[in-house]
């Protein structure tokens, strides 16, 4: 039986003794038969008490729980620490107040002590960062040197798609990367589960994926770490991921879009190696010059469509008639799409 249950016998139980005082009462009152006003009101008193009681205990301090279990530990930290104040304020306020007539006294101290808890909270976690900055200029002293005083270790959460993609190899050895990549159990786990796949590109895109990581650990440019942290509850690997960052207060490097859009709206800082690669890119102007080898026809009638190294599309009009020849060409329009860079061209006059 659970928790649930027994707090709706008990809030039965009271609903129904005080619908029988109340029903007792009513009929003193209009001069009826106590025994069945007592006997009506009591069971509705049971029936109400059955039915209302979760939503008066239970319910309202599981989604207390729920709340708190999503937020990191500065905000549960600004959460204390502002009900604290609060609470403090409105029991010296509370101090004048008790001194007023009656009503005032009975109901202002109550009253003013609730509304202060509630803004203190507010204002905590609504100012963390300033209060934190704050309380650190306090404890530390910049000008002097000490062991506090050294850079924080800052952590890079790696989700899966990122690491079956392996470019993170390649720019882990530019030295490019200032902090410390963390794997998760959960995300070696779904590596692991995507290797042992019975589909063959499945399982090739795992096993990638795990010599990816065995090429990170070589790296002696780039620190990574194999991390036990999880989330509690039955969530998917991209929501643990967020929820974990949000914890930790790190970043998360990934390729997924969808990955990206959802951690933006949480609040999540994301490191996406798709926008790194279109933001190193050549940029190239209207009217410049490029040399181009057109290897396929285009979408449209007499296109022809080549590629640079970094696999930029060009493409080029009245290039059919060129292919698989290199063709020097003049830009004539730049286009920025979700998927990366297009270039249009025309073939060079003579």
């Amino acid at each position: 039986m659970s928790l649930e249950f027994f707090i709706r016998i008990i809030g039965m139980v009271v609903f129904a003794v005080g619908g029988v005082s109340w029903g007792v009462y009513l009929a003193r009152v209009a001069n009826e038969n106590a025994q069945l006003y007592g006997v009506v009101i009591g069971l509705l008193g049971a029936l109400v008490g059955l039915v209302l009681t979760p939503f008066l205990t239970t319910r309202p301090i599981r989604a207390v729980r729920a709340t708190l279990g999503k937020a990191n530990n500065r905000t549960l930290f600004s959460i204390l620490s502002g009900l604290i104040v609060g609470l403090i304020i409105g029991a010296l306020l509370s101090i004048p107040l008790a001194q007023l007539p009656r009503p005032f006294s009975q109901i202002l101290p109550i009253v003013s002590t609730v509304a202060f808890a509630y803004l203190g909270i507010t204002l905590f976690v609504a100012r963390q960062e300033d209060f934190r900055s704050i309380f650190a200029g306090f404890v530390q002293n910049p000008s002097v040197p000490s062991p506090q005083n050294e850079p924080i270790e800052q952590f890079i959460l790696l989700d899966t798609s990122v690491i079956i993609d392996g470019r993170i190899a390649d720019i882990a050895r530019t030295g490019f990367i200032l902090g410390t990549l963390l794997i998760t159990r959960f995300v070696l786990q779904e590596l692991q589960y995507i290797a042992d796949s019975p589909d063959s590109l499945r399982r090739q895109r795992g096993r990638r994926g795990l010599e990816v990581l065995s090429d990170l650990q070589k790296n002696e440019q780039v620190k990574v770490k194999i991390s036990d942290q999880d989330i509690k509850g039955n969530h998917p690997v991209d929501e643990k991921l967020i929820l974990l960052a949000r914890e930790i207060n790190c970043s998360v490097l990934t390729n997924d879009y969808n990955l990206n859009r959802v951690a933006e709206l949480q609040g999540v800082r994301i490191l996406n190696i798709n926008e790194l690669a279109n933001a190193v890119k050549a940029v190239f102007l209207p009217g410049e010059p490029l040399t181009v080898q057109i290897i396929q026809e285009g979408k449209e009638f007499g296109q022809g469509v080549g590629y640079l190294d970094d696999g930029t599309m060009i493409v080029v009009e009245n290039g059919q008639e060129y292919i698989g020849a290199k063709v020097p060409t003049v830009v004539t329009k730049v286009l920025q799409t979700a998927a990366g860079r297009m270039i249009f061209a025309r073939p060079e006059e003579k």
